[in-house]
């Protein structure tokens, strides 16, 4: 039998022996917030029946609509850990549904929302499960993570099918290639997509879908569809494109009014694939110069003292900017504001590149739902991100 010492006997770790760890404390203080929230939704789903039956328990009236028949049993996931054993009560004709416990459903909606964000956020669906397991206090399975990702799919749908505002004033088109499944094995899918500028400064992504190529009549299909949408053009200053053949035709057709501003970025690059590595450097300082212009007539001059320059040794080159010089200056006759933005297509590639960041883990899509949840998961994500910060240069006139 232990002997309890007196309190002059207790030494300072004799007292510190009482004190739980950091760990324990935690545990116990999750335990009791679960049985707090535990009695909370059951309380709760009392006085509901109550309601809904125009009864309390026990009552004899004659309004009642139905009679209790005792409660079942079921656990429930929430964002504070596992409940046990939750009481629901329930009635003999089936006519009480509670509010807070949707029907079958064994998870919390905001647990949903947290499988969601990880996922999005770039864990794979196997390991998603892992990671919220120390804040659940549950594992999600993988196959749990897939049917509630399925979830997003009607998101989708209402996402490709909202009405689209004509307050555009800046409409940039470009497209990403991604690797999908199929029944003859891996292939690329391209995904076209189109971000916008509004007139108050708001950046958006506006719709994306997926295409076999970059044909005309692929472009087309994918304009007309934003057209039809509400999307019209009456609002719009420029299209800046990455110089796609397919897509300029399909322009001339869905926007035939609004002037087509060719990515510098790409057709830089498409010099520098045209020139010798020695006098690389050189010779696109020289062309930068170009848009560096503050006017139409000065850029002209400078292409002209520049093409006079490098014409001799570099002719490609030359040419590459000469045939599409007036679809790369249009830009120019925009508030000069604008400019750095609006001459290139950087603005979509760097939403190209969140998406990359996010897929980069995936050798390859299983099917083309799973391209649609993840490109509309990290659209939505920047959206979201972009709409409190409208640009700053785009909110006063110039």
């Amino acid at each position: 039998m232990v002997q309890a010492r007196n309190l002059t006997e207790l030494r300072l770790a004799d007292l510190w022996k009482e004190v739980k760890d950091e760990d324990e404390w935690w545990g116990d203080l999750k335990q009791e917030m679960l049985k707090a929230v535990k009695g909370l939704l059951e309380d709760h789903m009392e006085i509901e029946i109550d309601e809904q039956l125009h009864a309390w328990k026990y009552g004899r009236i004659e309004s009642r609509r139905a009679y209790r028949n005792g409660y079942r049993e079921r656990s429930l996931l929430t964002e504070y850990g596992q409940i046990e054993y939750l009481r629901i009560p329930r009635d003999r004709m089936g006519y009480y549904q509670p509010s807070l416990v949707k029907a079958y459903s064994r998870r919390q909606a905001e647990v949903n929302r947290l499988v969601r964000e990880a996922f999005l956020a770039g864990i794979s669906a196997r390991r998603v499960g892992e990671v919220l397991e120390p804040v659940l206090g549950e594992k999600v399975s993988p196959q749990t993570v897939s049917r509630i990702l399925a979830g997003l799919n009607r998101e989708v749908e209402r996402y490709h099918s909202r009405h689209l505002s004509g307050s555009y004033e800046y409409l940039f088109l470009d497209g990403i290639t991604l690797k999908v499944k199929s029944v003859s094995g891996v292939q690329k899918r391209l995904v076209l997509c189109a971000y916008g500028i509004t007139l108050g400064g708001k950046r958006e992504m506006i719709s994306f879908h997926q295409a076999t190529a970059e044909s005309d009549l692929q472009w087309e299909a994918f304009l007309r569809n934003l057209y039809d949408r509400g999307l019209e053009g009456k609002s719009l200053k420029l299209i800046v494109t990455d110089g796609c053949p397919g897509l300029h035709r399909a322009l001339m057709t869905v926007y035939p009014y609004v002037p087509i501003q060719r990515c510098w970025a790409h057709k830089l690059r498409n010099v520098a694939a045209k020139l010798p590595r020695k006098v690389q450097e050189e010779c696109l300082y020289g062309a930068k110069k170009i848009y560096q212009a503050d006017t139409r007539r000065e850029a002209r001059d400078r292409f002209l003292n520049w093409a006079s320059l490098w014409r001799p040794s570099v002719p490609k080159a030359v040419t590459c900017i000469e045939e599409d010089l007036d679809e790369l200056l249009p830009f120019l006759d925009c508030p000069g504001d604008h400019w750095k933005r609006i001459r290139t297509t950087n603005v979509i590639e760097r939403a190209f590149r969140e998406v990359r960041r996010r897929t980069r883990p995936m050798s390859c899509f299983q099917n083309s739902a799973s391209v649609d949840r993840i490109i509309y998961g990290v659209i939505s994500y920047l959206n979201h991100k972009w709409e409190e910060t409208p640009l700053r240069e785009f909110t006063h006139n110039t």
